[in-house]
């Protein structure tokens, strides 16, 4: 029998049981808005049961069991031989498995595939965000291998594939495949020209054999690596270019594929990350020689994008277990939810929480789009919207770690892990100085791009003075250019503002896009969250962010 002092009371019931797609108002409301006429049933019955899977205990207990199970290298077998394999718990594989069958793999091929792919990503990986790392390469890997229409025959069928099959095999002998990528060396990170890894062409054409190092490859278990590698000038046209290689030769022979260590990183636990040597490891030319970076480009804008909503995943379930336990906590008289100051807090979240989500979910819907403006447009509005968006995440989740006290700060509640993966994406495809002279870039380069941004954000103007006020502010910005590096991140700061502005003005409740405006564009907020006008409607922005179970 339990001592009486053992008794447990006014502790909230945990966020379980529930549509994780259908509580989340802001993420429902933009698929229907931007899914393509005929497939908005078929997407949210699609998302709901996504939804349904991740909001279950069974979704969240697999992934506290991926994350508390980390990945285990093993160079070599009980006889010494060398394999380079990487355990891991069971939890990941099923985490991938449903990953992949709820089509977050498959974006480029059915109607409305990019919006119904990106609000299922933000779905699942509230779940764990680790396992999304190889989901998120094998949807990106596809446009780089469009740029070889064999190559992109042979593998985009494996790589669109709703069928997870684990295990080092062939990717001829499996009915679905992943991809991961290896980019980065120790010398040079994001930048990639100074990459020292070789390929030397072998006789067929090609085909090549690749020598060096990878300081940072992503998903080691995948079955096929986009790679960049240095041509020399001496056999071929020379400087970087993208290779595909295999992990498993089509004899059933392993490639060279040393894994040397696996990266001991803050979060991202679940997740193997890892430095690899290539020693005569067999490879095939993607795209032109010396044309590797073009031809990867269309990768790291996807692979950028799931940034923005990785960081809107992470915010979104912060935000929901704020809410949830000051919905059921009592102090000092009262439930939290209904204090103040408390609520100031929650609203503030929320908007953030909301913005990222909306602007998440733009982006997304001009990928279908697929038109030249949206083209234009994605070529700005996705570097400063994953500059921005990540960099807001580690604050959100911060605070709404706050939110549940000392409850938040012990492992169980699962915010410590939310907060150890939400520096990521700000690394991940190029860190914030990397997004701003991309931005800066598209800027002197492309004019098109500066037109479809402002055309995006004019759709709003006369909506709200202090939306109006930003535009004007940010076109002075745009039209002083002296110094332009060193003010590079606040020019983006704005952009991304403006554009998140415009999009709330737009599509949100009033209140939210009120709340917004005043606090983000019209100066009346402070520097901490929970600063917010006492006059606004708070009450209404906190329920609206409610998960209700």
């Amino acid at each position: 029998m339990a001592a009486s002092t053992h008794t447990v009371t006014n502790q909230p019931p945990p966020l379980v049981g529930y549509d994780l797609f259908a509580a989340d108002r802001a993420l429902a409301e933009a698929v229907d808005r931007h899914v393509v006429p005929g497939a908005g049933e078929a997407a949210r019955e699609e998302l709901s049961g996504l939804g349904r899977a991740a909001g279950s205990a069974e979704a969240q207990e697999w992934g506290a069991q991926a994350d508390g199970f980390p990945p285990r290298l093993r160079t070599h077998d009980r006889y010494g031989h060398r394999i380079d394999e990487v355990e891991f718990h069971p939890a990941w594989h099923r985490l991938l498995g449903r990953a992949v069958s709820a089509g977050l793999v498959n974006a480029w091929g059915r109607p409305g595939g990019h919006v119904r792919r990106a609000a299922g990503f933000l779905v699942w990986t509230q779940v764990e965000a680790g396992h999304g790392c190889p989901v998120s390469m094998t949807h990106a890997a596809v446009p780089a291998l469009r740029t070889d229409p064999v190559l992109a025959a042979e593998w985009e069928p494996r790589l669109t594939s709703a069928v997870y099959e684990e295990g080092l095999r062939p990717a001829s002998s499996k009915r679905g495949a992943l991809f991961g990528m290896a980019m980065t060396e120790k010398q040079g990170g994001s930048d990639v020209r100074t990459n020292t890894t070789r390929a030397e062409p072998l006789g067929q054409e090609g085909e090549y054999l690749l020598t060096g190092h990878k300081w940072f490859c992503s998903a080691p278990m995948s079955d096929g690596f986009l790679v960049l590698a240095q041509v020399s000038p001496a056999t071929g046209r020379g400087g970087p270019t993208c290779f595909l290689v295999p992990r498993v030769l089509e004899d059933g022979s392993r490639n060279v594929f040393r894994i040397q260590r696996l990266k001991d990183k803050l979060g991202n636990r679940s997740n193997a990350s890892a430095e690899v040597e290539f020693e005569g490891t067999w490879a095939r030319r993607v795209g032109e020689e010396g044309r590797g970076v073009r031809t990867i480009i269309g990768m790291v804008a996807a692979t950028r994008l799931d940034c923005v909503l990785g960081s809107a995943a992470l915010m979104r379930q912060a935000v929901a277990q704020a809410i949830h336990h000051t919905a059921y906590r009592s102090a000092f008289g009262g439930l939290l939810i209904d204090k103040p100051l408390m609520r100031n807090v929650l609203a503030d979240l929320a908007l953030e929480s909301e913005a990222a989500t909306t602007l998440g979910m733009r982006l997304a819907a001009a990928y279908d789009a697929d038109t030249e403006r949206e083209r234009a447009f994605l070529r700005l509005a996705v570097p400063a919207a994953k500059f921005w968006v990540a960099k807001r995440c580690t604050p959100v989740v911060a605070e709404a770690l706050e939110c549940l006290g000392g409850n938040g700060y012990v492992e169980e509640s699962g915010m410590p892990r939310l907060l150890r993966e939400s520096p990521l994406n700000s690394i991940w495809e190029g860190s914030g100085n990397v997004q701003a002279l991309d931005v800066l870039r598209a800027l002197q380069r492309e004019p098109s791009a500066l037109n479809a941004f402002l055309q995006e954000v004019g759709e709003a103007r006369g909506a709200d003075h202090r939306l109006d006020g930003a535009i004007k502010g940010l076109l002075t910005e745009l039209a002083d250019l002296d110094g332009i590096e060193a003010r590079a991140r606040r020019l983006v700061e704005r952009m991304a503002l403006v554009l998140q502005g415009s999009l709330l003005v737009r599509w949100a409740p009033p209140e939210v896009a009120d709340a917004f405006c005043a606090s983000r564009l019209g100066g009346d907020g402070g520097s901490v969250f929970g600063s917010l006008p006492h006059t606004l409607d708070l009450v209404s922005i906190v329920e609206r962010a409610r998960a209700v179970v």
